[in-house]
């Protein structure tokens, strides 16, 4: 029963957060709040990737050389600073996981 009544509330929070700005077009942010609106994706992906970087098994903070995720992690973000272009980043960022995985002898095969 807590599962539903947590879907229906997440339900009404977000239908209200959408349906505000058909309610109210004229509602304009400031513009602070709205540069700062731009930072929101960033700080969602960090949210989501960084710990499953350093907690790789979910139970243990995994800080060393073995660390695939932590390394791969490590470069992509080298790769997307350097080249700024999202497909070399993603492919990239793969290639070297599954490479470090391969080596580090990690991949179930």
């Amino acid at each position: 029963m807590n599962a539903w009544l947590m879907i229906g509330g997440m339900l009404v929070i977000t239908f209200a957060t959408r349906y505000s700005f058909f309610a109210w077009p004229e509602l304009r942010f400031p513009p602070l709040l709205r540069q700062s609106l731009n930072y929101v994706p960033i700080a969602m992906l960090a949210a989501i990737v960084v710990p499953g970087m350093f907690i790789p098994d979910g139970q243990t903070l995994n800080v060393s050389w073995r660390n695939a995720y932590l390394l791969a992690g490590l470069f992509t973000v080298a790769v997307a600073a350097i080249t700024r272009h999202l497909l070399a980043t993603v492919v990239c960022g793969l290639a070297a996981f599954f490479l470090l995985r391969w080596m580090l002898g990690q991949l179930p095969l």
